[in-house]
């Protein structure tokens, strides 16, 4: 008779539950988190039982193991299947056992798991992503600085350029010492920090080949090279999505809503979302914005000052990176570029 496992995973240690299709439960059992262990455990039982792991943060080396050992390994949504197990008290115990209910009922909400060359190739954009974020926080802080002492460099749009620099540091006495000390020393550490992220993007031209998804997502206006390589590497496979709206869904793009009474009532985008791929449209469509004046036919640039007009920068530019995401999702399916929205698909899509 099959049984069917699951793993309560934790930090230290993780509590296997095991359920028959007789729905008769065994004991649990309790094993550390040695990868030597957990992998003698693993054999102990039957050749390619189904697994059910919840999406912690350490599940890439579990899965690695269950699949070294022939096992089905299969990765729950956490939010989703707690919900769905409807039990008041939490223990190891309870949500282990309650895994295994879900994935023998055939009901567990899974999550796509990545090949793991995949797990391992997207390590690099997500490694550049994080250091543009260190990026971003020391320019900021030094606007910050700059602006508490009325110091304005209106020549140049961007202080952080060659010439900006060089107008910049030439006013850096008007500062108190010590603000004047810190800004010097977060300079060095953005110089630094952008030379580590040049290194970085040439490690990922290096080790991740161009493929033929990532030229058609370069099509799409605001997405370059990096941003193909994010979207193409967290999107996967994209036959996992059955319509546009779910890989929207999936990159955060699609607000809440809350309807009673005939009343609609729009709220803030998911937090449970692949936050990188939403990162990377997010990211493409603010070169949009930037590029507004540029490209003023384009229907993404219409798109944003139509909602920019009634709810704001922020609303719009969410507004653009669901196109994105919809456009994608076509384009990948279809094998095809990015093509200009026709007309009444403009206006369709205005509707919604």
């Amino acid at each position: 008779m099959k049984s069917y496992f699951g793993c309560d995973a934790h930090k230290k240690y993780s509590v296997f539950a095991s359920m028959n299709e007789a729905g008769h439960r065994g004991s649990c059992i309790r094993v550390e988190n040695d990868r030597y262990q957990f992998s003698r455990f693993l054999q102990t039982l039957p050749p390619g039982s189904p697994i059910a792991v919840e999406t912690v943060g350490n599940w890439y080396w579990m899965i690695d193991e269950m699949e070294k050992a022939s096992h089905e390994p299969r990765l729950a949504h956490a939010g989703k299947a707690k919900l769905m197990m409807g039990q008041i008290n939490k223990s190891d115990k309870l949500d282990a056992n309650g895994l295994a209910l879900l994935l023998r009922n055939g009901t567990l909400p899974s999550v796509w798991i990545p090949p793991g060359e995949l797990r391992d190739q997207r390590e690099l954009p997500r490694m550049r992503m994080a250091m543009v974020k260190v990026r971003t926080l020391f320019k900021n802080r030094i606007h910050a600085s700059l602006s508490k002492y009325a110091i304005q460099i209106k020549e140049v749009s961007d202080i952080f350029g060659a010439q900006g620099r060089k107008l910049m540091e030439n006013r850096l006495s008007e500062l108190p010492p010590q603000t004047r000390r810190s800004i010097e020393e977060q300079l060095k550490l953005l110089d630094q920090v952008k030379e580590r992220i040049k290194e970085c993007e040439k490690q990922i031209e290096k080790i991740i080949e161009e493929t033929p998804a990532m030229r058609q997502l370069m099509t799409i206006p605001g997405v370059g090279p990096i941003l193909a390589t994010v979207i193409a590497m967290e999107i996967g496979q994209i036959d996992r999505f059955p319509r546009a709206e779910n890989l929207a869904s999936y990159a955060g793009t699609v607000p809440r809503i809350k309807e009673s009474g005939g009343k609609i009532r729009y709220g803030r985008v998911r937090p449970d979302v692949n936050r990188y791929l939403k990162w990377a449209l997010i990211e493409a469509a603010n070169v949009v914005v930037l590029n507004q004046v540029r490209w003023p036919g384009r229907h993404v640039v219409q798109l944003y000052r139509r909602i920019k007009q009634r709810r704001g920068h922020g609303k719009a530019v969410v507004a653009v990176a669901r196109h994105l995401a919809e456009a994608t999702y076509w384009m990948l399916t279809r094998n095809e570029p990015y093509k200009e929205p026709k007309k009444s698909e403009t206006v369709s899509s205005t509707r919604k």
